[in-house]
């Protein structure tokens, strides 16, 4: 061993005991510690890509609705929509009246409804006004209201005045409430 060349080498050209260590010792956990940086990297760029395809492609996860069986999918068959009642005029229950202009649009999906309400429209037409009369300004111009308004109003045409048909929706076309 005194006999050691330069840098670990023996005199005919091998490595030595020392040297062999020194390699595994240094240089090996520095291979290792490159290679799994690397692998890492690699790993985060896939991950990375995949959440980006994912995100620009729209894709859908297992609790959205595209997973759905498609029996439990609510389909509704176009209507056909009766238009020709004149704009609801009438003022609130208000202690300050507003003036109320609502254009309605009644939706029916049976041939026979149509000539039922053309021979019922002034029925209608006076509910209509009666019902938006007992409303407040408030009442009406409430997006949140809406919806309940139209199945009040739906139902009252059902129950009260047709008979041999019935509507299936009540759509708002113009809700005006001028408040003085």
């Amino acid at each position: 061993m005194a006999d050691d060349g330069i840098d670990g080498l023996e005199e005919d050209g091998g490595v030595s005991a020392s040297s062999k260590k020194n390699l595994v010792g240094g240089i090996l956990p520095h291979i290792l510690k490159w290679v799994a940086i690397g692998v890492g990297a690699v790993v985060l760029i896939v991950i990375i890509s995949v959440v980006t395809y994912n995100i620009l492609s729209g894709s859908k996860t297992r609790g959205s609705s595209e997973y759905f069986n498609e029996d439990y999918h609510v389909t509704r068959d176009p209507l056909s929509w009766y238009k020709d009642l004149d704009p609801i005029r009438t003022r609130t229950s208000d202690d300050l009246p507003a003036s109320v202009v609502i254009s309605v649009y009644l939706g029916y999906d049976d041939d026979g409804a149509s000539a039922e309400i053309s021979k019922r429209t002034v029925e209608i037409y006076s509910n209509l006004r009666r019902y938006f009369a007992l409303k407040t300004a408030n009442e009406l111009k409430n997006p949140a209201n809406e919806l309940s308004m139209q199945m009040e109003l739906k139902n009252i045409i059902n129950d009260e005045i047709l008979q041999s048909s019935k509507i299936r929706s009540v759509e708002f076309h113009d809700v005006n409430v001028i408040e003085q």
